[in-house]
């Protein structure tokens, strides 16, 4: 009779307790296209337009603050106010170098850091202590990067080229849950 109990309460806790997990845990994230769309090649040297070097952004409290988006005024370890920790995987420069290959592009700030990634990846990424899950790929005529850190907030990040492959657009956005704490766009013309 005690196994029968056992057995008979068992299995709906069981399934209680994954439904329970599933509901609240983040969504994944969806792998990108591994292939380079036909004709679109990001590599070049590109130089960021005046109008495109600060930006502003909302905490969860609705206050604003300015983001500096250059090296010297910020912290890499710097978290945002809204308590996330995936703002220390964005990064900024006044000029870039980017190098696309069939297989990845590498993306160099201001001739000092290097960013690379990987067509196609789904992987665990991490600057010291902090890890983030990260997807990159196609989508489109976009090359799209999303890094969710453990508290639910996700980076975006896209780059497409416009007019004529003369001017590269950067889109960043952070959000949490149906929220965007930080919005930037960034234009860039090609040296």
């Amino acid at each position: 009779m005690l196994a029968f109990l056992v057995r008979f309460l068992y299995w709906p806790a069981v399934l209680s307790l994954l439904i329970l997990a599933a509901c609240s845990s983040n969504p994944v994230l969806l792998s990108k296209d591994a292939t380079v769309p036909v004709g679109v090649d990001l590599s070049g040297r590109w130089t960021i337009r005046s109008d495109s070097s600060n930006q502003r952004f909302r905490s969860d409290s609705g206050e604003e603050r300015l983001i500096p988006t250059s090296r010297p005024q910020r912290s890499r370890r710097q978290k945002s106010a809204s308590g996330t920790s995936v703002q220390v995987f964005i990064e900024f420069g006044k000029s870039l170098k980017i190098t696309q290959t069939n297989y990845g592009i590498f993306i160099s700030y201001d001739r000092s850091i290097v960013e690379e990634f990987t067509f196609g990846e789904n992987r665990i990424v991490s600057i010291g202590p902090i890890e983030a899950l990260r997807v990159s790929g196609w989508d489109e005529q976009a090359f799209v990067v999303e890094t969710r850190d453990a508290t639910g907030a996700t980076l975006y990040e896209t780059w497409h080229l416009d007019a004529n492959n003369a001017v590269l657009v950067r889109d960043v956005r952070i959000s949490k849950g149906e929220d965007d704490t930080y919005k930037l766009r960034q234009i860039f013309d090609r040296q």
